[in-house]
Order: structure tokens, then C-alpha cells, then sequence
């Protein structure tokens, strides 16, 4: 190639022209049937000049074609945007995966690469319909080859293509550069924005594209180093605030592959996008300046005039440029005019002269090249270019003539190693090069001669490898490239140990003479497997890097990994942080001891962790950051106009950090200290401040420690303490000897401090002396940022941006087994994700579902334990290019892998929804709390809205329930709703108000069975060491008894309640002669008893017992409220019958026997001791045999105890309810409470 480099005088008139004609039009339904061409046909109906689109055939290869291949020819070079695919008409025929490779002339390729580093684009799933994919770069091309990967096999298909491309026309000008410039010359520019374009190939690793520079300092350059190209940009340097004003940013690589790559640079102002290919760096340049300030100099290709200082040492650009706009003035098309700003030191040649290499790329896993050689020569000569990630694999293998051996060239661990195999010798090893799998073309030359071989890496000929170590050569009449073939059954076969190789060669040379490839191949005298030729595939998976927060990458041909040591980050691209993000955080995990402790307050964000030191308290932790003002620092020599600017440095953090520590924090303070000498501070009352202090968002504060915020008054002022009444400082009242204005800033928006300003110290004998605190802060807002969904409603957050990496996590708790907890979508669903809960039989699943570029996949959790169970539980969920995954508490992650070489694209238009998935579908009832996305907190509580169902913390119905559960029955929170839990109570029905009674007739009685047989010593011992214990249960609480009934009857006497252990300890309720009510407890020898009422209940109305007894303590209530209490000598313990109402009960105390006879005639409910509740049990059965027996007739009665309640259906419940908006019906109201009861104390001793 021949070089020229470009003077251009510098105009700046505008940016480049774009046409607002949008780039979309159809480039293959016009052609002529001589534009297709294919590697094969399967007959003259499949030909190539059927493949498009909506045709009525399509092209098919012969079955016996190795490498089929269409090729179109446009016959320009258009702009290419997107390409579209069918299967062969009306047939099984159609390819679901290919590569598509793109050139300016049919021997040289480029194949499309998407985003992640894959080649392999997705193809049609049935015939007819069409599979579009959108490139995500636009590129320019004359030829473009359709290689098929993967097709149909079922019902007999095979490979069946139409397919169409869509662009616009691309028109060109390009000069071809040597080794010199373009040189347009003219006035000097200054310019707030800035428009630039380039596009170039070149096969040589550095050279020098664009370079301009002013007398102030600005400079633009753009230069190609190491394949990558570097963009160095400067708007001015500052002398006086020492600031530096060159920015540099880096983008693309392995840009030495003689292919067109487009360079789009765009500043405004400070801001500068530089975009190559498909990548955009996004820089803010250094310095205060904002306008590029230009000499009449720019160079196009080079630099020639060395007499121009700070010229960079980068060679001359070698290659082709084409389309060079700056500013919307095309340079090229000026020098074409030789128009007389542009200056050229020799003629130009306005076309761009390739250079055929014919590359090839072993891409698959048994790829191999065969290639023949001359046979038995004393001589060997081997030369061949390659390129690779890997670092190992074969290079060439040869064997020997005449049986004499075999050497081997291999890729290892970075190094070429040359292996000679002498049968019944050792053999012998030597390697040469370092890091040669680092992607770029590296030369190896090997020559060899019977005890002598040379072997020669990037032609450095002043340190070639000898090998003198005795050996015979006789060449063989065959090399191998890249791999072994798997049938390898010739006499002279290839036997390595080494993996295949995976990368690009070139330029292969055997004996001196350059191979012919196409024509070896065409002549068949050579064989390969997996080979994709006339173009280099390798891709740079590491560029832009994919491991986030400074992890290393390390790549590989088809994948790559992220080192994270010492990042403070984890993960499959470093994602995750490894640390907590508050000392909150640690003390819920269970650090509950003080010291310094490393936090991230972002976790996964840009932010990075920083140390700190945690006070640990049992319900607090405190979080503390030292600075370098925390000593005393004296000022003296400052005025109002020229103060003093102490700035406050954060140890281990900067002011980002710090700053994040302070917002996520539920409260912080920090001390300031101010003690004068003749020095005024605030000025007060109304003064112009001396001095303040700067906090959150550079924002200047006039308050002082111990105020109020903008009040600009000091402590003493609040409290009244001032030295000087008439001032709100004491150090305003400017007094010659010391005074202080101290105190704590507590409001936490304003915090930390960044600077402090003082400027009054310049007169004479002034003086000042400033403290400023260590940052204390305490709590997480996020943490217990909490709100309760009780309508089917969702909120919306931001739309989420989340790059190639995302992580979500948040505490729930709800009692649906069906729901959605948050998505974020596009327009068309095409990307989405999506945290859901679902139910398959007894298990939870939790699910997190994302389209974000090959189909609807999920990840689901299958939990054993149960999700729903209204108890706060925490979801984490992560995806990137490596996989996906998600888990819940304690339980292990549940992963998904993705495929090698994949691309997430988290695209999203939509805002996030949280409760409900898009139009409300499966809304999500119960809690949430502390939602993080990539560690950004989302404020859940600044959506509180109590109209649409969503309230503040976790808060449901039975908070303010219209009829709340009655009788102790538990309320089991809803939130749209709520139910009650009637199990351990007497009572029946939706709020536990239902009254489940018994009539008696004479003669009969209920018998409830506590226990079957008596309690052992042992097991009563182990019962009070382990209550849980072999999931054993006394059936009693030894210190308690609560006992509850109600009754009404006209006959006396009775006994209404017989309650007795497998001793003679018994406790009885009589209904005596006179209608008065006896309690009896016998405990040991001694019976005790009280009279509960003196009173005649037997008047047929209902009546309400109730006895509890605490330790000694025994309370009753009875219809006129009488209590009695009284100090007993042991506590009881019954663990046998339950009688309510016993007539015929076997061996009791005789005075219990008098009372009954003839028995209970009435109506008893309400039965309930401790947890046991007899009728229910009787009538209302959870058990197959329930441990109830009964004699004589007792029959269901709800004996008028209470008055019925009618309950409302829940929502969910209700048949009728249709919409948002319809209002749950209406409850009625609650019933009256029962009659008041009167209450007296007695108090008596046992």
C-alpha cells in the first residue's frame, strides 16, 4: 500500500450531512439471477438464483457438499442494516443457525460478530415464516456468503434458504496511504462541539490517523497501538489549579485485520463519544475548559514536520482511509479537488489496493488442514503466520520418511514447542516466544537439516532457536495444520497429544513456496474438516471488558473468565459484591462485636468498598469514618474575599463513597468545632458569614453545630447560652480572648461535611482553631423500607438500565401461592424479566423469567419449604452473559448456564413494576421490603398510597379489621383480606363467633380424653429440658390453667365441669341446690373451695365461667364479676378426663357424687380447657377418631350464648367480584357485646 498524509486547514463549518431517508430498502429481491452464486446445488429447482425472499423455490445444496455456501453480489458496496431469512417454499426445508461473513470482494471475508462475541446468528423454525435479525452495528459490503450450521432433519428436511438484505446505498472516497500525509492548513478554530468520521483498514498494528494542537495546550490525536485505537484529547491545561487536562479513551481491537472499521468521535462541551465499530466509550474530559482551541494544522495519516513540538512518536498510518469527515467537511473528496488548504507532499492514489492474504480460521473442535509436502529432502523449510486466544493446541505435526520420527509445533501455555520423536530415542523438547496467545499475528519460521534446527518467532533473526542435538530429517510428503483428522488410518499418520488448535493462519510456506490453498484444495490434494477459509474469525471477547469492577479478564477462542482477587467482588464477571452494605447489615447477620469492618453501601454499583469502623450495639450499630481534620487545625491570615478552604479527606473512602454511607443511613451527625480569638464566624444577626461550611452537593450551609438548619445562628442561641445576648454566635461578639461555638449537625441530607471556610483571621491578633468530627451514622433505609400491597395494585419505578449484569433482591412475605413480584419489559415483550411465585402440587417455585436474546427462558427454585406461609423471606436473583440464577434464605442457588459466546440485552422502555406483572396480571398480596436493583435501593415507602391499596410497612386487614376475630381465635392476615383461625378455640364460623353447644337430657354426658394413660417421670423430665423433644407434648401447662363455658338450665344440683388426673387431683365446677356456683380444686389431700356466685343461676338464661389460674393465683369471672384469688400450696397438674357435664364418672369425691344426681339437664357451650375444646371436637371432628365419648342423647344446640354474627366474603371468595374498582361488600356490623359484667375481689388462703 501507498501512504500519504493530509494538511488540512481546520474550517469546523459544520457536522457531517446524514440523510433523513431512512437506511431500510431490499437489496436482493432486484437481481439479476447472475448475482447468486453457491457452493453447490441440489438440482436445477434449488438453484442459488431462487434464494429470495418470498420466492416460490429457495436454494438447497447437494447432500454431499462438506462447506455449503451462498453467495450474493450486490454489485456495490451498500450500508447493511439487518438480514432476513425463510425456508424453501412449501417444504421441511429450512436452516436454523448460520454465520454470515461480508466483503468488498469474494475471496476476502469478514464475518458478523453479535454482541458477546458470537458468530452464530439464529435462524427460521418452520418454512413460511421470515426470522429477521437486526445487526447491531451497521457495516459496509459489496459480497456477502450465507454459511448454513445447522438445519432441519425432521420428516426429511435438509437446508433450504431464501433470504434478503436490507441497507441503503454507501458511497465512497477513499485516498490509498503509504508512509506519508494529507496536510490541510487554515485558521485557527475554537469550537464548543465537534463532529469527526473516519473509517480505515490496515494490517499494521500502530499508526498515527488524526493530530491537530493549539498554543494553549489542546490537542487531538487518534492513533492505532497494539490493533486498539486510542483517542487523546485535551481542552486545555489550568497552571494555576495544576489540573491536567488530557483525557484518553480506548476502544476496539485487533483492528489489524485488514477490514473496514467506522470511527465516529462527537464532543459537546466536556462530553466526548468515541465510537468504533459497535462500541461507544463515554468520556468527561479533564478541566474547567469546555472549547477546543485549535492551530491551523490538522494531519490526516501522519505527522511529517518534525520541527512541530509534541508530535507523538506513533508511526505513519499504512493503509486505506475512506470517508474522512471533520466537522461535516469531507476531506478526501478536498484533496481529490486539490483544492489549495490541503497540502500533499506526493501524488495521491484515490483507490484502495489490497493485499490477498487468503486467511483461514480453524474454528470447530476437529478442524485440520492436510496439505501435501515434498518428500525425503534433507531439507525442511516451514513458515506460517498465526493468531489465537488459546493457549495451547497443535500447530503443524509432520512425520518423518523412512520411519525416522516425527516433529511436532504446539501452542503451550503461551510459548511455541518444538517436538522431535526418534523411535527407540527420548525425545526432544525446546520451545521458543512469549505470550503468543495474546491475539495478535505472530510469524513462525522453522528450518531445519540433520543435527540442526532454527526456529525463529516475528522474524527476530538476532535471537533465533537452535537446536543441535543429533537427528535425521527426510521430509514427509504430507503437514498437518491446526489438528489431527480423526480417520487417520495411513501409514504416515498424525498422532498428537495436544488439543486442536483455534484460531487464524496465513501465509503458509512449505519448502520455501507459498501454498496455494484454494488451489490445493481444488486439486484435491489436500483435505480439511471444520475450516472456514478467505477470512480471520477471531473475535475479542475482552474488549470492552465484560468483568465489571476492575476484574481481570482472560479469554480464550470461544470464551472467556473473570479473575476478581482483590476487588472486593464476586462472581462469573465480578458482579456481586463480597461485603455487606451497612454495619446495620452485619449486626442482622449476627456480628455483634465492634471493629473495623469493610462495607459497599452500593453492593454491586460503581461505588467501591471502603473500611469502617463499627460500634456494635444489641439494638444499633454505629458507623464511624475518620478524616484528617479530626485534630485541631489553626487558620489565621484569611479574609471574606480571600478565605480559608480547609477540605475534609475521608479516610479509606472519597467523598462519592462517603456520601453514599450518609443517604442509605436512617441517621447521622458529625461534631464541628469552632474556637476564636478576635475571629467573627457567622456574622449574626445579620451579617455577611466569615465563615460556613460546604456538605452534600457542594452546597455552602450558614448554620452551626447545635442549630437548626438555615438559621444561621450557632447552639448557644437555641440554648440560650450565648456570651452576648445581642449576637446568635459567641464567637460573633468578636471578643479578645477564647470562645467557642460547638455542637453535632444532625441533619443527615446535608451531611458529611466536605470543607470548611473561615474568613476572618487577617486582623490583628485574630486567630481560629476548627474541629470537625468523624462521621457517625446508624441504621439502613433500606433495609426496613417496607410497604404492604392489599389491593390488587402494582407501582412504578424508573425504567431499569442495567447493561450486561443484573442483580435483584428484596424480603416478602404473602400468603398467595400465585403471584408476581416485579417486571420490566420493552414495548413487544421481546425483553423482559420477571420474579414470580407459583405452586406445582406440595412445592414452591420461584421463578425468575427473562427474555433478553434467545426465547423465554426461566430459572426456578423448587423450595421444599413452604413460601407462602405469610413469613418474611429473602430473594436473591442474578443474570449475565455467564448464567443465571436465583435463591431464596438459606437454600442453594438454582442456576442456569448459558452457552459460550452468549449475549444478554436487558433493553427496557417500560417502567418497573412492582406487585403485578404488565396490566395487573397476577398481583402479589403481603409485604415487601428493602428492593435492591444492582444495589440501588428503590424507595417502596415513597409510594405509599392508601387509595390503591398499598400502605405503609406491613400492615394488612387485620390491623384494622371492621369485625375482628372473636373469642382469642387468630386473625390470618390476608392483606386484601382476612380470615380467622377458630382451631384453639370453643367456637366456630368466619370471626370464631359461632357458639358450639350441647343440650343434655337426664342421664347423659360427654367424656373428652385428654391423655390414655399417665404421664412417666422420664418423659415429664424430658418435656422440661427439651419441650421438642421427639416431637413429644405433656398435653397441659403446669403453671396455667384457663377454663371457659357457658350454661343455662332450670335444674339443680349439677355438676357442670369435671376436669381429673390419673390421681386424685381433680378440678369441678357445681351448680349447687340453691343455684349458687362452687369451684373445687382438689391438689394432694387438701380440696379447696370457693364460692364463685351466691347468686340462682338456674333461671334458664345463659351464663358466662370463666376461671384462670397463674401459679398460686386463681381468677374467676362470673355473672355479677366476682374475682377471687388465693395462694395455693402446689401447682396442679391434670393430664386425665375432661368431663363437661359428667354423670356416671366412676370413683370420685363423694361430695362431688351428692351434686350429681340426676345429672346436667340443659344447655352448655363454649367448652374450652386451655387448648382442648370438647364440643368442638364432638361436633366439629378434625380427626378420624376424636378422643370424645358420650352417653344418653346430646345434641348440637347453640343455646342462645350469643347473638349470631353474619360475616362478608373476601374478595378472592366472592363470585361477583370482576374488577379493580369494585369496592369489597360492605360487612355488617358487628354484633352488641354482652351484658357488662360486675366485678369483686376476694382474696382467700388455701
Amino acid at each position: 500500500m501507498i501512504c500519504k498524509i493530509l494538511r488540512i486547514t481546520l474550517l469546523f463549518l459544520g457536522f457531517q450531512h446524514c440523510s433523513s431517508r431512512e437506511c431500510v430498502d431490499p437489496l436482493v429481491s432486484g437481481l439479476y439471477a447472475s448475482s447468486f452464486l453457491a457452493s453447490s446445488r441440489y438440482n436445477f429447482l434449488y438453484s442459488a438464483n431462487f434464494a429470495k425472499l418470498y420466492g416460490s423455490s429457495g436454494w438447497s445444496p447437494s447432500p454431499g457438499d462438506r462447506q455449503p455456501w451462498l453467495q450474493v453480489d450486490l454489485g456495490r458496496k451498500y450500508r447493511l442494516v439487518a438480514v432476513a431469512t425463510q425456508g424453501t417454499f412449501n417444504s421441511y426445508d429450512w436452516v436454523s443457525k448460520y454465520t454470515l461473513l461480508y466483503g468488498d470482494r469474494p475471496d476476502s471475508w469478514t464475518p458478523y460478530v453479535m454482541k458477546g462475541g458470537n458468530s452464530t446468528m439464529p435462524g427460521n423454525w418452520n418454512y413460511h415464516q421470515v426470522k429477521r435479525n437486526v445487526f447491531h452495528y451497521a457495516f459496509t459490503a459489496k459480497h456477502v456468503r450465507l454459511l448454513p450450521l445447522a438445519w432441519n432433519t425432521e420428516n426429511g428436511g435438509k437446508i433450504g434458504v431464501r433470504l434478503e438484505l436490507f441497507g441503503c446505498p454507501y458511497g465512497t472516497k477513499y485516498p490509498n496511504h503509504g508512509s506519508e500525509s494529507v496536510k490541510p492548513s487554515y485558521k485557527r478554530s475554537r469550537t464548543l462541539r465537534d463532529h469527526y468520521a473516519i473509517n480505515f483498514k490496515t494490517l499494521e498494528q500502530d499508526g498515527l490517523l488524526l493530530h491537530s494542537e493549539g498554543v494553549q495546550g489542546d490537542v487531538v490525536t487518534l492513533e492505532l497501538k497494539r490493533g486498539r485505537l486510542y483517542l487523546h484529547i485535551s481542552l486545555g491545561s489550568s497552571m494555576v489549579h495544576k489540573v491536567n487536562g488530557r483525557t484518553t479513551l480506548t476502544a476496539g481491537n485487533i483492528l489489524d485485520d485488514q477490514q473496514w472499521h467506522y470511527v465516529t468521535i462527537k464532543r459537546y462541551g466536556r462530553q466526548v463519544n468515541f465510537t468504533v465499530d459497535s462500541q461507544t466509550v463515554t468520556a468527561i474530559c479533564k478541566g474547567e475548559f469546555s472549547h477546543l482551541d485549535l492551530d491551523s494544522q490538522l494531519y490526516v495519516g501522519g505527522v511529517i514536520e518534525s520541527n512541530v513540538p509534541h508530535l507523538p512518536t506513533t508511526p505513519n498510518f499504512r493503509g486505506c482511509l475512506e470517508n474522512v469527515f471533520i466537522n461535516g467537511i469531507n476531506i478526501i473528496d478536498m484533496a481529490k479537488r486539490e483544492e489549495p488548504e490541503i497540502r500533499i507532499p506526493r501524488k495521491m492514489h484515490y483507490h484502495c489496493r489490497d493485499i490477498l492474504l487468503k486467511p483461514m480460521t480453524f474454528a470447530g473442535p476437529n478442524n485440520y488442514l492436510q496439505v501435501p509436502g515434498f518428500f525425503r529432502k534433507p531439507r525442511m523449510f516451514v513458515k506460517f503466520k498465526f493468531r489465537s486466544w488459546d493457549y495451547t493446541g497443535l500447530l503443524m505435526f509432520t512425520r518423518f520418511a523412512d520411519d525416522l520420527g516425527a516433529l511436532e509445533l504446539g501452542l503451550s501455555e503461551g510459548q511455541v514447542n518444538v517436538t522431535i520423536f526418534q523411535p527407540g530415542k527420548k525425545k526432544l523438547q525446546f520451545a521458543a516466544g512469549y505470550r503468543l496467545n495474546d491475539g495478535y499475528w505472530h510469524t513462525v519460521d522453522l528450518a531445519a537439516r540433520d543435527n540442526l534446527m532454527t526456529l525463529t518467532i516475528d522474524e527476530e533473526e538476532g535471537s533465533p532457536l537452535k537446536i543441535t542435538n543429533p537427528f535425521t530429517i527426510r521430509t514427509g510428503d504430507r503437514y498437518f495444520f491446526g489438528g489431527c483428522p480423526k480417520t487417520n488410518n495411513t501409514i504416515r499418520k498424525c498422532e498428537t497429544k495436544l488439543n486442536h488448535f483455534h484460531g487464524c493462519m496465513q501465509q503458509i510456506y512449505i519448502d520455501n513456496e507459498q501454498l496455494d490453498i484454494d488451489f490445493i484444495l481444488q486439486r484435491q490434494w489436500g483435505r480439511y474438516a471444520e475450516l472456514l477459509l478467505g477470512t480471520c474469525g477471531i473475535t475479542d471477547r475482552c474488549t470492552p471488558n465484560p468483568c465489571e469492577h476492575e476484574g481481570r479478564c482472560i479469554q480464550s477462542w470461544d470464551d472467556f473468565i473473570c479473575l476478581c482477587e482483590n476487588t472486593g467482588y464476586k462472581g462469573e464477571v465480578c458482579h456481586m459484591s463480597v461485603y455487606k452494605e451497612s454495619c446495620e447489615a452485619y449486626r442482622l447477620q449476627g456480628k455483634y462485636w465492634s471493629g473495623n469492618y469493610t462495607i459497599d453501601p452500593d453492593l454491586s454499583g460503581p461505588l467501591k468498598p471502603f473500611e469502617v469502623y463499627c460500634k456494635m450495639k444489641s439494638y444499633k450499630a454505629w458507623t464511624v469514618i475518620l478524616h484528617d481534620r479530626v485534630d485541631g487545625t489553626k487558620v489565621t491570615g484569611s479574609t471574606v474575599d480571600r478565605p480559608y478552604v480547609g477540605n475534609v479527606n475521608y479516610w479509606n473512602a472519597s467523598w462519592d463513597e462517603v456520601t453514599a454511607l450518609a443517604n442509605t443511613s436512617m441517621y447521622c451527625e458529625q461534631w464541628i468545632d469552632y474556637s476564636c480569638y478576635k475571629s467573627r464566624l457567622l456574622n449574626t444577626p445579620n451579617g455577611r458569614p466569615y465563615g460556613y461550611w460546604i456538605g452534600r452537593n457542594n452546597e455552602s450551609h450558614y448554620y452551626w453545630g447545635g442549630a437548626f438548619r438555615e438559621v444561621q445562628k450557632c447552639g448557644c442561641s437555641i440554648n440560650q447560652t450565648c456570651t452576648d445576648p445581642k449576637f446568635h454566635c459567641n464567637c460573633d461578639a468578636d471578643y479578645r480572648q477564647w470562645y467557642s461555638d460547638k455542637g453535632y449537625l444532625d441533619f443527615r441530607d446535608h451531611l458529611p461535611v466536605r470543607r470548611v471556610v473561615i474568613g476572618d483571621t487577617n486582623r490583628t491578633n485574630s486567630e481560629a482553631q476548627y474541629t470537625v468530627g468523624p462521621l457517625r451514622c446508624h441504621g439502613d433505609r433500606n433495609i426496613w423500607n417496607t410497604i404492604s400491597f392489599v389491593k390488587p395494585t402494582y407501582i412504578t419505578f424508573p425504567t431499569f438500565k442495567p447493561g450486561s449484569s443484573a442483580d435483584i433482591s428484596f424480603h416478602f412475605k404473602t400468603y398467595r401461592d400465585n403471584c408476581v413480584f416485579l417486571e420490566n419489559s420493552d414495548e413487544q415483550l421481546r425483553n423482559f424479566l420477571r420474579i414470580e411465585l407459583n405452586s406445582e402440587g406440595p412445592t414452591q417455585n420461584l421463578a425468575f423469567v427473562f427474555m433478553v436474546g434467545d426465547g423465554i427462558l426461566n430459572v426456578t427454585l423448587r423450595s421444599p419449604m413452604p413460601l407462602n406461609d405469610n413469613e418474611w423471606h429473602f430473594v436473591q436473583a442474578e443474570i449475565n452473559v455467564k448464567l443465571a440464577r436465583i435463591k431464596v434464605d438459606w437454600q442453594p442457588w438454582a442456576v442456569r448456564r448459558f452457552p459460550g459466546q452468549t449475549f444478554v440485552t436487558m433493553e427496557f422502555s417500560h417502567p418497573i413494576l412492582v406487585g403485578a406483572a404488565n396490566r395487573t396480571l397476577r398481583p402479589f398480596l403481603g409485604c415487601m421490603r428493602g428492593l435492591r436493583m444492582n444495589g440501588v435501593p428503590l424507595d417502596l415507602e415513597g409510594k405509599v398510597n392508601e387509595e390503591q391499596g398499598i400502605r405503609r410497612n406491613c400492615t394488612g386487614e387485620c390491623l384494622n379489621a371492621t369485625i375482628p376475630c372473636r373469642n382469642s381465635g387468630q386473625c390470618i392476615e390476608g392483606y386484601a383480606s382476612y380470615t380467622c383461625d377458630c382451631n384453639n378455640t370453643a367456637f366456630d364460623g368466619f370471626y370464631c363467633h359461632k357458639d358450639i353447644g350441647a343440650y343434655f337430657e337426664i342421664g347423659s354426658w360427654m367424656r373428652y380424653n385428654i391423655r390414655k394413660k399417665p404421664i412417666s417421670d422420664e418423659a415429664a423430665w424430658a418435656n422440661w429440658i427439651d419441650p421438642h423433644f421427639d416431637n413429644f407434648s405433656l398435653g397441659y401447662n403446669d403453671t396455667a390453667d384457663d377454663v371457659e363455658f357457658s350454661f343455662s338450665t332450670l335444674h339443680t344440683p349439677a355438676v357442670l365441669l369435671y376436669i381429673s388426673s390419673f390421681v386424685q387431683d381433680y378440678i369441678a365446677v357445681i351448680l349447687k341446690t340453691d343455684g349458687s356456683v362452687d369451684l373445687r380444686y382438689r391438689l394432694g389431700l387438701i380440696t379447696h373451695k370457693y364460692q364463685l356466685t351466691h347468686r340462682n343461676l338456674a333461671d334458664g338464661y345463659p351464663h358466662y365461667i370463666n376461671i384462670t389460674r397463674h401459679n398460686r393465683t386463681i381468677k374467676s369471672q362470673v355473672p355479677d364479676n366476682n374475682t377471687v384469688t388465693s395462694n395455693s400450696v402446689k401447682s396442679p397438674v391434670f393430664d386425665g378426663d375432661l368431663f363437661p357435664v359428667p354423670s356416671e364418672i366412676g370413683d370420685i369425691d363423694k361430695e362431688i357424687k351428692r351434686h350429681n344426681a340426676p345429672g346436667f339437664i340443659g344447655c352448655i357451650s363454649g367448652v374450652r380447657y386451655n387448648v382442648y375444646a370438647p364440643l368442638k371436637a364432638l361436633f366439629r371432628p378434625n380427626e378420624t377418631d376424636p378422643p370424645v365419648t358420650t352417653q344418653g342423647y346430646v345434641s348440637e344446640s347453640v343455646c342462645g350464648a350469643f347473638t349470631p354474627v353474619h360475616g362478608y366474603v373476601p374478595w378472592e371468595a366472592d363470585p361477583w367480584f370482576v374488577t379493580i374498582g369494585k369496592k369489597t361488600p360492605t360487612p355488617p356490623p358487628p354484633p352488641p357485646p354482652p351484658p357488662p359484667l360486675r366485678r369483686l375481689v376476694y382474696k382467700d388462703k388455701l
